[in-house]
């Protein structure tokens, strides 16, 4: 006699046979591909950078929604490059559509698009190609306009400022600390008897980093001279060198004490960062300065110097546009000018219309600016919590393909 596992494992095995080679029931067989579209129609997308190509087709037969069963879900595009063997899908579409954009070409190259209804259960018609076309770039991108209306609104905002700087009307300028303290740290300087060191950052006259610390080089060489304070400025470039020899003999023009300018006092150091760096602190130590500058481009250094001057007790004012170095000069230095406030303190210390009116205009950018993230943040989170149809989807679609596209 069988043992009851053995027979039981046979029944299985001969069922599992069974079904396995039973032949389908009616009803069950695959659905037929449903009828392929027709006429498809490739163009070139009008005013756009060449890189993209609008689609147009007859429904397929089968295309009824209306009609209970659908039985067609939805089109496949397909591409290929002329000289490419491999058709690869770009782009599906839902059931009732008869057109799309496809973009994210190349321009110049030449490509065939085809396209294929698709049923239930993923059946496929036979596809319809359309004729090869070629993506041209048009003179004007038309896809670009909101970010030429944006930019003709700031443009014009910092216009129309400076026009109103130059006929008289008073701009104002919030107070920055920093620059505020220049008269005081140097009036330390002077009476203690010791030097003031300003340091315009590492880098070369093309970094605009370097212009904006020249230019509050000229204001701290302006009070110094009047103080009768020295003022010592090393540098790690040749050009930069130059630079701030011109910006502080006009400085001490500017306050009646031309013979108290002295050249040999702006001096070359070295181009490498550490070599500068280890003679900037060895110097500190000797010379004890007692008010240090920290105006320009800087890098790894930035904690090394901040940490230096604060060691031999000296008042810091440090400013740059790099958010890395920010936190250490914020820590260490008395003073800190954080990124706009280093790039206004120009306009703030020399009074020019021309200056002012910009940086005013420039405020208007920023507002608009602070109010397109304000509404993309609705729209998007709108988007997320209504149907794809809502007039959220729609404008977040508008934004993110046409206006930041």
């Amino acid at each position: 006699m069988r043992p009851a596992s053995t027979t039981f494992l046979a029944q299985a095995f001969v069922i599992l046979a069974s079904a396995m080679l039973a032949p389908a029931a009616p009803g069950q067989s695959p659905p037929a591909p449903p009828a392929p579209p027709s006429n498809l129609q490739a163009v070139d997308h009008p005013w756009d950078d060449g890189t993209s190509i609008d689609l147009a087709w007859t429904l397929s037969a089968d295309d009824t929604p209306n009609i209970a069963p659908a039985r067609v879900t939805g089109y496949v595009i397909r591409s290929r490059k002329d000289g490419a063997s491999e058709t690869i899908e770009v782009a599906r579409t839902g059931p009732g559509e008869t057109s799309i954009k496809i973009g994210d070409l190349e321009h110049g190259e030449s490509y065939t698009f085809d396209i294929a209804a698709v049923g239930t259960g993923g059946a496929q018609s036979t596809a319809v190609a359309a004729a090869p076309i070629e993506p041209r770039r048009q003179i004007f991108n038309a896809s670009r306009l909101p970010l030429m209306a944006l930019l003709a609104v700031i443009c014009g905002a910092i216009i129309a400022y400076i026009i109103l700087a130059r006929g008289g009307m008073k701009i104002h300028v919030r107070k920055i600390a920093g620059l505020q303290a220049v008269e005081e740290a140097v009036g330390r300087a002077t009476e203690m008897g010791r030097p003031v060191l300003f340091v315009p950052g590492i880098q070369d006259m093309n970094e605009i980093m370097t212009i904006a610390g020249l230019i509050a080089l000229g204001r701290v060489a302006k009070v110094a001279a009047e103080y009768d304070a020295t003022l010592e400025v090393p540098t790690a470039r040749s050009l930069v060198m130059a630079a701030a020899r011109e910006t502080v003999h006009a400085a001490f023009l500017a306050a009646g004490r031309p013979d108290s300018y002295n050249e040999e006092l702006i001096y070359y150091v070295t181009d490498e960062q550490f070599g500068y760096v280890a003679y900037l602190t060895g110097h500190m130590v000797r010379a004890k300065p007692a008010a240090c500058f920290y105006l320009g481009a800087f890098y790894a250094e930035s904690l090394i110097l901040a940490e230096t001057g604060n060691a031999i007790g000296a008042i810091q004012i440090a400013g740059t546009a790099e958010t890395a170095q920010l936190p250490f000069f914020v820590a260490a230095c008395d003073y800190t000018l954080i990124g706009e406030e280093f790039y206004a303190a120009s306009a703030y210390l020399s009074g020019e219309p021309d200056q002012l009116g910009s940086l005013k205009g420039q405020d208007v950018g920023k507002v608009i600016v602070i109010a397109f993230m304000i509404v993309g943040t609705i729209v998007a989170t709108g988007a997320e919590l209504t149907n794809p149809g809502s007039i959220f989807s729609r404008a977040y679609e508008f934004i993110m393909h046409t206006v930041l596209s």
